[in-house]
């Protein structure tokens, strides 16, 4: 890889500086695959989104600010509506949702999963249909099913035993017949983060196929009768670029869909491969596209299937990231720029670990680029980090910056939409930044900035 394809690099470099790392690098280059469709840069070099400038989003928002390319997000939507027009898009509401961005998602045709009541509760007030909701979850209490139930939701996804009896009693009460899909574990160690690999077997999520569990649970949901057994759910994680763990899953869960017909002559209709499919957050990223995923997952069941003898299933999917994810980046003001025994330059940066965790928490690799202007000083490698009172705070862990970046100058990271203001935190009591969307060079906000009123409200002592 030559050094100006580069973005965030993988690992700590250190003072090892590889020939492909060394200048000359085009620090005023955008990688297309990084950034939201529509971002350009203009002549003064500043970039622009969806018409308006950055400099203009930072004037009246402030920073931090998470950028949302409104057409870029529906733009991905309809890709993956066109890519699989037989299937339902169940788009993962735990990525990122507000009420804004749930409205998108309806408007174009997708379905939403949902996995806790205060994301029950974002999509009803939104008025997301509840019949076109799917309950994910592993510990969801009575108060969660008993509110799904009484919405309407369409349907849920049974994660345990205990689930199972809590939801039939329910539904007895309330003379309904819900439907349900069982979650199946089926011992796929996808090439992802450990924290986000959830479908081998030791971990909180599912029922075991290998250990039988899965099998029981479906013969107890059909032979009480009280729940409508639609299908069997499978996902195997998160930022998955190798459809090798998809082959082995779908294999798997249709021999239990055989099982479950020759042991009860019930054929189920409905299969649900999950999510988790790749983004780029740098150029070493390679994910595949919606059309890539929608042959490649259509062969797979259409050959298991003829393999068991089974009709094929109604498919559903549930992309999340590779939706939200790219149609977002975050853009930041610098601080301070640090220089470190020559080894790099630490750009410190309004935000940080409490806007994005990801690096932090799971070693994410991102990518940045001074964002208000254009520059022709030499290439810097430097480390963008944040605020927080905490050496593990780090947004960009290496990457090719203009020597004279300076206090004032925008940065902006690329690939925030996923998981990053869904998991952003108040550490330090610093107030979680707002999210604003761009479309047709008007900037609209969807989430307000929160405020130190905000927190001395919840302290009530």
């Amino acid at each position: 890889m030559r050094a100006h394809e580069a973005g965030a690099l993988h690992g700590d470099i250190g003072n090892r500086r590889p020939a492909w790392l060394r200048p000359p690098v085009d620090v005023n280059s955008l990688v297309p695959q990084l950034w939201p469709r529509t971002v350009t840069r203009a002549a003064d070099g500043a970039l622009a989104v969806g018409g308006l400038g950055v400099r203009d989003i930072a004037a009246e928002f402030g920073t931090p600010v998470y950028v949302l390319d409104a057409d870029d997000l529906r733009s991905r939507c309809r890709d993956f509506r066109a890519a699989f027009p037989d299937a339902d898009i169940y788009y993962a509401g735990k990525a990122f949702l507000c009420r804004a961005v749930v409205r998108i998602i309806a408007e174009e045709g997708l379905y939403l999963d949902i996995c806790t009541g205060g994301e029950l509760a974002t999509a009803l007030s939104a008025g997301m249909p509840p019949e076109r909701m799917g309950f994910h979850g592993n510990n969801k209490s009575v108060a969660e099913l008993t509110r799904a139930l009484d919405a309407g939701v369409g349907r849920i996804i049974l994660d345990s035993f205990t689930e199972i009896d809590r939801l039939t009693a329910l539904a007895r009460e309330r003379d309904v017949r819900p439907r349900v899909l069982i979650r199946v574990t089926v011992g796929v160690e996808a090439h992802t983060h450990e924290f986000i690999a959830t479908a081998h077997e030791d971990q909180k999520f599912g029922f075991s196929l290998a250990g039988g569990a899965a099998a029981a649970a479906a013969f107890k949901v059909i032979d009480e009768g009280v729940l409508d057994l639609r299908g069997l759910h499978s996902h195997i994680g998160s930022q998955i670029f190798d459809a090798n763990g998809f082959e082995v899953s779908a294999r798997r869960v249709l021999a239990l869909q055989a099982q479950i017909r020759d042991a009860r002559g019930v054929e189920l209709p409905e299969l649900d491969l999950g999510g988790g499919f790749g983004i780029a957050y740098t150029t070493q990223d390679d994910p595949a596209t919606p059309d890539e995923l929608a042959k490649r997952l259509r062969k797979i069941v259409d050959g298991e299937c003829a393999a068991e003898r089974l009709a094929v299933p109604h498919l559903s999917i549930e992309p999340g990231r590779a939706i939200v994810g790219p149609a977002v980046f975050t853009l930041y003001e610098v601080g301070t720029v640090k220089d470190v025994d020559g080894i790099r330059s630490y750009v410190s940066v309004d935000g940080g670990m409490s806007d994005n965790i990801r690096t932090a928490l799971y070693d994410a690799s991102y990518s940045a680029t001074l964002a208000s202007r254009a520059s022709t000083a030499q290439p810097l490698l430097a480390r963008v980090v944040g605020k927080h009172c905490e050496s593990g705070d780090v947004v960009v862990k290496d990457e090719f910056l203009p020597a004279d970046v300076q206090p004032g100058d925008l940065v902006a990271v690329p690939g925030t939409g996923a998981y990053c203001r869904s998991m952003a935190s108040n550490y330090n009591h610093v107030p979680r930044p707002p999210v604003v969307a761009v479309c047709d060079g008007r900037a609209r906000l969807i989430v307000r900035r929160e405020t130190e009123e905000d927190l001395l409200a919840l302290d009530v002592g």
